[in-house]
């Protein structure tokens, strides 16, 4: 039995496990890092924190199997983080320097610590809230990840929030497939620049 419902305090390490079991293209991410915590630390848990009425989780009898995590005012978001989030993980984490090519997995999410990715204008006007989602291989293929991403858009339209975006990684090609087959648009120019390596899709709401 899979049921989708609203999140939970206490699903917070189960977020975090998810995240670490799918962090790369819906594969287990664990071998790559040393500390597990960094990629939860940038792609879930601030949005269970700062954000949970924007988040949503899939159980079933095993427990937490994923979830559906972001925030309705992608600036304002933005803005909370630079302000309550990042700055203790910054203490605890150096930011990296040298020669990039060189840096381990860790490393490299350190610096996205240090230096977070800021959303372009253009697609935070028109489309102001942002989702990640991710699935346990149990999961997948079996058409949770719609039924999850129809009951975040209508719990955003009830909110009034009139568009959503996201980014995708360009090497992930089923995501790729998913996000377009339900209805979102891969997004261009005025929109996104085509030397950005992350494929932004957006969805008026």
């Amino acid at each position: 039995m899979v049921h989708v419902r609203a999140i939970a305090a206490g699903d917070i390490d189960q977020i975090r496990a998810v995240t670490l079991a799918t962090g790369d293209a819906g594969r287990d991410t664990s071998p790559l890092y040393r500390d597990g915590s960094l990629i939860s630390d940038i792609y879930s848990a601030p949005y269970v924190r700062f954000d949970p009425e924007a988040c949503l989780v899939v159980e079933d009898e095993a427990g937490v199997a994923g979830y559906i995590v972001g925030a309705f005012d992608t600036r304002s978001f933005e803005e909370r983080l630079e302000r309550e989030w990042w700055p203790e993980l910054r203490r605890i984490h150096p930011d990296p320097s040298g020669d990039q090519s060189g840096w381990s997995a860790d490393e490299r999410l350190q610096f996205m610590i240090h230096h977070p990715p800021r959303t372009p204008d253009a697609i935070v006007a028109a489309f102001p809230a942002h989702i990640h989602m991710n699935l346990l291989p149990r999961l997948q293929g079996r058409g949770v990840g719609a039924t999850l991403l129809d009951a975040w858009r209508k719990k955003a339209r009830l909110a009034g929030v009139r568009g959503v975006h996201l980014g995708a990684d360009p090497l992930n090609g089923g995501a790729l497939r998913f996000w377009a087959a339900r209805g979102l648009t891969r997004l261009g120019p005025p929109f996104a620049d085509p030397a950005d390596a992350t494929v932004w899709f957006g969805q008026r709401l």
